[in-house]
């Protein structure tokens, strides 16, 4: 793994390799009744872990370059635009002929919690190797490559083995997670939740000593730096001879979508700035405590001083 440098030129930016979706959540002003159509409204919305991470990085005033792929439909002119307008680099998304952009279709019930919901993201079948190796070149002249593990195995494997900057992975679910076991040891930073946590190590994890061991069992398999998120609980972390648990801040919570990607990216944006793991692990739960206040994937307004700002109320130091 390559030691860690800041960079200072135009070439200043991270990568990030991911998933792009439409979401489109339906929510009833009254009780559901099944098989019926039902008043209410209905949201579209532009989300996936990948475009959610870039975006806070962008909001965190640092170049995002978004790899990944589109469908060659009405929701593609719209994304491209979306993003043009957010300063996400999109020019090296591959549109896929004859396909679907991937979409999120749910249903709410009255209060808001999903009731049930559809998921269509086999387009990223064609986020092949292939497409990625056309774009080694923009990776390895970046800071980092963030990968969320939306895309295929074997195409997280060739960026293992053919990235040179750090390598951070977001492992997004269970299922996913597993697409990273095999390239741990070229991973510089990985932020699995607990049950990801898990699946990875091969240890459950009941109490704080289960969460000890399976972060030393992800370092001694060749992770350089763990975050396991906690939720409410806040995170823990573990790299070098650090091994910490540190509480979330205290925020008025609205959503949680999106909560783990706004993490993700500012620690992406610290380890880009040279910061040691205790301080992004301040950035990341800053992040966290302000997607949470607010309606939606991302926080319009996480920037570098809001970040600052919520860990100097809550008392901790951190320092440029």
């Amino acid at each position: 793994m390559p030691e860690l440098e800041k960079k200072n030129d135009s070439k200043d930016y991270i990568t990030v390799a991911g998933a792009v979706n439409v979401d489109i959540a339906g929510t009833p002003t009254a009780p559901l009744v099944d098989r019926d159509s039902n008043p209410g409204h209905v949201k579209i919305t532009y989300g996936g872990v990948g475009r959610n991470i870039a975006e806070n990085i962008v909001r965190l005033g640092m170049r995002a370059e978004l790899l990944t792929v589109l469908g060659n439909d009405m929701h593609t002119g719209h994304i491209q635009k979306h993003c043009h307008d957010l300063g996400i680099g999109l020019q090296h998304a591959l549109i896929a002929a004859g396909r679907s952009t991937s979409a999120y279709l749910c249903i709410n019930d009255v209060s808001g919690d999903m009731h049930v919901a559809v998921n269509d993201m086999g387009i990223y079948s064609m986020m092949t190797p292939e497409y990625l190796r056309s774009n080694i070149n923009l990776i390895n002249h970046g800071n980092l490559l963030v990968i969320d593990a939306n895309i295929p195995q074997e195409s997280i494997e060739y960026l293992a083995e053919n990235c040179t900057v750090p390598i951070l992975a977001e492992p997004v679910s269970t299922l996913k997670a597993v697409r990273f076991k095999n390239i741990l040891p070229m991973i510089f930073m990985i932020k699995p939740n607990r049950l990801e946590a898990e699946t990875l190590s091969g240890i459950r994890i009941k109490d704080d000593s289960d969460l000890l061991n399976a972060a030393n069992a992800l370092l001694d398999l060749g992770v350089k730096h763990v975050y396991i998120s906690l939720g409410s609980e806040g995170v823990f972390y573990a790299g070098g001879s650090v091994r910490k648990k540190i509480a979330r801040y205290e925020s008025l919570v609205v959503n949680t979508t999106g909560c783990g990607d706004a993490f993700m990216a500012a620690c992406a944006w610290g380890i880009a700035k040279g910061f040691p793991m205790e301080k992004n692990a301040l950035l990341g739960l800053a992040a966290a405590s302000l997607c949470v206040e607010v309606q939606g994937a991302v926080c319009m307004n996480i920037t570098v001083e809001n970040l600052f700002k919520r860990i100097d109320e809550s008392g901790d130091e951190l320092w440029i």
